[in-house]
C-alpha cells in the first residue's frame, strides 16, 4: 500500500488526511487547532481505533506535527507504517511563480513565505506547516499544490487590470484566482458523471462556501474567475465583501480609518457577517424566513452577485454546456441554487424543482430534461486532488 499525507494548514490550525493512492480511501484524518494559544490546543484524530480528542499545549506548528505523530501511535497505526510516499501541501497563493505542483526545497518554501504579502491570512501558515512537516518527515518528498495554479491558463485579457503596466509588473498586480484545486477536480468529475470528454465542455463552476468563487472553464482550462489579486474580489462571502469600488477604500482612509482596520473590515467583518451579524448562512436563512429585513437583503445581494457572474461567464464562454454547484452552500443549498438559476430560461437553463430539492448526495443532475444547459451538483474533494497531483509529480521523478 502507498499513501499520501495531505496537509492543509492555517495560521493556527493543521488539517490532515492520509489517502490511499489506489482507492482514494481515507485511512485517517484529523485536525489540530488553536495552535499558539496557551493551554487551549486540541487534536481530533479519526482512524485506527476510532475517534479521539485530546487537549494540550501546542505552541507552534512543529509541536502540532509532533502531536499528530503521537495520535497515530496511540491509535495503533504508527504513521511510519502506513506506506506514506509523499506529503502534499495545499498552498493558497503561488503568484506567477508556481503554475504546477512543485517539489518543495528551501528556496520554494522561502518563496511561499514571500508571497504572504499577497495572501497574509494563508501563506504564513502554509510556510510554518511546510517547515515543520519537512523536519518531521525529512526523507519524504514534499509537494506544494497551489490554489492559483489552475488559473494560470487565463488569457491576458482576463487577468490584466487596467493599471500602468510598469506599476502592475513591479508589484505583481494581476488576477490570480483561487479555489483552483476545487474548480479543477469538480469540472473533471462533472465531465465524468456526464460521460463526456472534458475537452468538449464549456463549464461554469460555482464554489459556494464561506469563501466563494466562480470560474469559467473551457475544455478543462480556466479562462476567467471571480477572485483576483487576493481572495477578496468577486462574490459575497461569509466575512469578505467581494467586489467593492476601490474609491470606498480611499474614502475610509481619508476619514482616518487605518490600513489595518480597512483590511479587517473587508476581509473579516464584511459579507454575511457585516450585513447580518452572522457569517453562517443557516443563521441568515433562518432570520430571513422570520422576516428579518437585513437578512433578506443579504441573500438578495448574494444571489444578485452570483447571477451577475453567471451571466458574464455565459458571455465569456459564448454559451455553456454545464453549470456546476459545489462546496458547502453549493452542495447543500437548493434554495440558493434555485434563486441563482431563476430567469435564465432565455439561454436554455431550466432547473427541475424536484431534482433540485432532493436529499440525494453525490454527483447528480438537477436540471430539467429539456434544459439546454445541464446543471449539476458535484461534491468537491480538494484533498483527493492534492493527493493525485502530489503522487503524479513524485511518480514522474
Amino acid at each position: 500500500m502507498s499513501a499520501v499525507l495531505v496537509v492543509n494548514s492555517g495560521s493556527s490550525s493543521i488539517k490532515y488526511q492520509v489517502i490511499d493512492e489506489a482507492s482514494g480511501e481515507r485511512i485517517a484524518q484529523g485536525l489540530v487547532e488553536r495552535i499558539g494559544e496557551a493551554g487551549a490546543g486540541k487534536v481530533i484524530h479519526r482512524g485506527g481505533a476510532g475517534e479521539s480528542e485530546t487537549q494540550q499545549d501546542i505552541p507552534d506548528h512543529s509541536a502540532g506535527f509532533a502531536a499528530i505523530v503521537e495520535e497515530f501511535r496511540a491509535a495503533g497505526t504508527p504513521i511510519d507504517e502506513l506506506g506514506i510516499v509523499a506529503v502534499g501541501h495545499r498552498v493558497v497563493h503561488g503568484g506567477s511563480d508556481f503554475i504546477a505542483p512543485t517539489l518543495v526545497d528551501d528556496a520554494v518554501a522561502d518563496r511561499i513565505l514571500e508571497l504572504a504579502e499577497l495572501a497574509p491570512l494563508h501563506n504564513p501558515g502554509h510556510f510554518a506547516a511546510i517547515v515543520a512537516a519537512r523536519a518531521v518527515f525529512p526523507e519524504l518528498p514534499h509537494v506544494a499544490v497551489f490554489d492559483t495554479a489552475f488559473h494560470q491558463t487565463m488569457p491576458q485579457r482576463a487577468y490584466t487590470y487596467a493599471l500602468d503596466r510598469e506599476l502592475a509588473a513591479e508589484h505583481g498586480i494581476r488576477r490570480y484566482g483561487f479555489h483552483g484545486i476545487s474548480h479543477q477536480i469538480v469540472s473533471r468529475r462533472a465531465a465524468a458523471h456526464l460521460g463526456r470528454p472534458l475537452e468538449s465542455l464549456r463549464q461554469i463552476v460555482l464554489h459556494l462556501g464561506n469563501g466563494a468563487s466562480m470560474c469559467a472553464i473551457d475544455g478543462g482550462r480556466s479562462v476567467d474567475t471571480s477572485m483576483g489579486l487576493t481572495p477578496l474580489e468577486g462574490l459575497v462571502m461569509g466575512t469578505r465583501s467581494g467586489n467593492i469600488d476601490a474609491g470606498a477604500i480611499f474614502h475610509l482612509l481619508r476619514r482616518g480609518v487605518s490600513v489595518e482596520e480597512v483590511d479587517r473590515e473587508l476581509n473579516k467583518r464584511a459579507g454575511f457577517l457585516g450585513m447580518t451579524g452572522s457569517n453562517d448562512f443557516r443563521d441568515v436563512r433562518a432570520a430571513a424566513a422570520a422576516g428579518d429585513e437585513a437578512a433578506q437583503l443579504a441573500i438578495e445581494v448574494y444571489v444578485h452577485r452570483a447571477r451577475h457572474y453567471l451571466g458574464a461567464y455565459l458571455a465569456v464562454l459564448e454559451g455553456a454546456d454545464t453549470v456546476v454547484f459545489t462546496a458547502g452552500l453549493g452542495e447543500n443549498g437548493p434554495d440558493l441554487r434555485a434563486l441563482i438559476c431563476a430567469g435564465f430560461e432565455w439561454c436554455g437553463l431550466r432547473l427541475d424543482a424536484a431534482k433540485n430539492a432532493s436529499a440525494e448526495r453525490g454527483a447528480r443532475v438537477i436540471s430539467a430534461d429539456d434544459s439546454k444547459i445541464t446543471v449539476l451538483v458535484v461534491p468537491t474533494d480538494e484533498e483527493a486532488e492534492i493527493a493525485k497531483q502530489a503522487i503524479a509529480l513524485v511518480a514522474s521523478g
